[in-house]
C-alpha cells in the first residue's frame, strides 16, 4: 500500500499495527466486493429467467426492463466501488474523478428505476440538484487534470 498517511513502519508500534489492520480490513473489502459483484450478476440472471418465463414468454414489459436496467447499473456501481477499492490499494492519490463518475452512475442508476408516482417534487429537484452538482463537479475535475 503507498498511502503515504498510513505508512507501514510508523515508529509508534501501535500506529504501526493500526495502519497494518486498515490495509487488511481494505484489501477484505475488496474481496467482498468481488462476491457481490458475482452474486449481483447471478441475481440478474435469475431474475431475467425468471421474467422470460412468465406468461406471456420470452416478452418483458416496461417495468421488467426498467428494473432489469437498475440490477445491471447496480453490477457496474458495484464494478466502480471496487476499481475505487484497488485504486486506493494501489496509489496514494483518491481517485477523485472515478469517485465523481461512480457517484454519477449511482444517480443515473436512481433516475432510470425512478417511480414517478412514489416521489414528491421536492425529491425530483433534489436528485437535479445533485446531477447538476456531480456533473459539474466531474466536468472540472476532468478539464483540470
Amino acid at each position: 500500500m503507498k498511502h503515504d498517511e498510513i505508512p507501514a513502519d510508523h515508529s509508534d508500534p501501535l500506529l504501526s499495527f493500526l495502519h497494518k489492520a486498515i490495509r487488511v480490513a481494505v484489501k477484505f473489502l475488496a474481496v467482498l466486493m468481488v462476491l457481490v459483484i458475482f452474486w449481483s450478476i447471478l441475481d440478474v440472471v435469475y431474475v431475467l429467467y425468471q421474467r422470460l418465463l412468465t406468461p406471456p414468454f420470452l416478452l418483458l414489459n416496461l417495468e421488467d426492463i426498467l428494473q432489469t436496467f437498475g440490477a445491471f447499473m447496480a453490477v457496474l456501481i458495484a464494478i466502480e466501488i471496487f476499481i475505487n477499492i484497488r485504486l486506493y490499494l494501489g496509489t496514494s492519490v483518491i481517485p477523485v474523478q472515478l469517485v465523481l463518475a461512480t457517484a454519477l452512475m449511482a444517480v443515473a442508476r436512481k433516475v432510470i428505476v425512478l417511480d414517478l408516482d412514489l416521489v414528491s417534487a421536492e425529491q425530483i429537484i433534489g436528485l437535479a440538484l445533485v446531477t447538476i452538482a456531480l456533473g459539474v463537479s466531474y466536468w472540472l475535475v476532468k478539464t483540470r487534470g
